[in-house]
């Protein structure tokens, strides 16, 4: 059955990923939010060869507020999970989840609106900082 768009959070196929294997690639302010983005080697890679993200990526959004974690956005590729949702909300095979900072899901927060917004980043595999990822040389860009 396919989901339709919701006002409300919802549960799908993301799973919280190892942080300890992901790369901090970037990092972006934003007034007194300071978000690390991160995603695997494999990722980086695949993006500075002009290639297609592996099914499977993660790319974790690290939400920091006065220093401390104030949530997770977690992006997940996955072999047809595009087909989940109803084609108008589709971000190709990507689903999107919130995290609390116990890592556990965060119900309260609307992942449609997130689905939504990164529609218009299609030409990038639907990241926003995916044009990062060519300049990155082992230091988070800014």
């Amino acid at each position: 059955m396919l989901a339709a768009w919701q006002a409300t959070a919802e549960s799908n196929r993301v799973t919280f990923p190892s942080l300890e294997k992901l790369v901090h690639y970037t990092t972006v302010r934003r007034g007194n939010v300071t978000e690390h983005i991160m995603t695997t080697p494999e990722a980086i890679e695949a993006v500075k060869k002009g290639q297609p993200i592996p099914t499977g990526t993660h790319f974790v959004l690290v939400d920091y507020r006065e220093g401390e974690v104030f949530r997770y956005f977690v992006m997940q590729k996955g072999d047809g999970w595009g087909g989940d949702y109803d084609e108008r909300r589709r971000t190709g095979d990507w689903q999107f989840q919130w995290f609390k900072p116990d890592r556990t899901i965060n119900m309260s927060e609307n992942t449609a609106r997130c689905q939504s917004c990164h529609q218009s980043q299609a030409a990038s595999e639907y990241l926003y900082t995916g044009y990062r990822i060519p300049r990155f040389n082992g230091t988070p860009i800014e």
